[in-house]
């Protein structure tokens, strides 16, 4: 439960997450460090831009971290490696997920994601070590559950091992910490929305619209006929694609 963990598990964090992305297909939008548009506004920035995203010091993303992440779970509290594995899972998943998985694991009720007192001490009463794998290997199996396994598995699988691994070198209070991860891109996100199926299901439904509008101007419709049915059809577009976005949020947010 040393502060200067936090030091250890953001650098090995930032590893996985990465540099500055803004994926036309990503919900997350203009991300560096594995930190959103919404999120550095929200933080650092309100009224923020892709560029400022693109431009973002590095001490910007460790204070988002250590707010949104890090205290919120109360890391500096939980045993050293513990602290690692709970932030790790947090960012990667959710604090709510991480947070139920911690009490969990400890026996305690999980119905509510909030580190308090009793977690602290629940923390601290049980081998540490014992702790960091009980967590890892329940993350794992999340992991495993999802429809995505087959294709996200490689990624996600490599950094539960790699954080189990230096969780419990941390936990073990070692100076050897395994080395730092090259973890593949897809490894970033706990469930990566089905981006392909997005881009299909929405695509589908704008060419069958531009279809149906080539068609009505070959039969001699209106002009405005024909715009009406570009529009429509690129609405349905748009409500295709929201509603598949959070049914995939749901399905990262479920209990389990």
């Amino acid at each position: 439960m040393a502060k200067s963990t936090y030091e250890e598990a953001l650098r090995r964090l930032l590893a996985h997450e990465g540099g500055y992305t803004n994926h036309p297909s990503d919900p997350g939008g203009p991300t560096n460090f594995g930190i959103t548009l919404v999120d550095y506004r929200k933080y650092a920035k309100p009224n923020a831009t892709a560029a400022d995203v693109r431009a973002m010091k590095i001490a910007d993303a460790k204070n988002i971290y250590r707010a949104k992440y890090w205290d919120a779970q109360r890391c500096d509290d939980l045993p050293a490696g513990v602290d690692y594995a709970v932030f790790d899972y947090g960012v990667n998943s959710g604090i709510g997920r991480s947070g139920r998985v911690l009490r969990r694991v400890l026996r305690l009720p999980d119905n509510t994601s909030v580190v308090n007192d009793a977690v602290i001490a629940a923390a601290r009463a049980v081998d540490r070590k014992a702790l960091v794998a009980a967590i890892c290997d329940e993350r794992l199996r999340f992991l495993q559950s999802l429809k995505t396994w087959a294709v996200f598995g490689k990624g996600w699988g490599l950094r539960v091992a790699e954080v189990r691994a230096a969780a419990l070198a941390i936990a073990a209070g070692s100076s050897a910490q395994p080395s730092l991860p090259q973890a593949p891109a897809q490894a970033r996100a706990v469930v990566p929305l089905a981006k392909a199926a997005q881009q299909g299901s929405a695509g589908a439904i704008a060419a069958a619209g531009a279809g149906a509008a080539q068609q009505a101007h070959e039969a001699g419709a209106r002009p405005a006929v024909v715009a009406a049915i570009v529009v429509v059809a690129a609405a349905f577009a748009i409500a295709g694609w929201v509603y598949w976005h959070r049914h995939q949020r749901r399905q990262q947010e479920r209990p389990v």
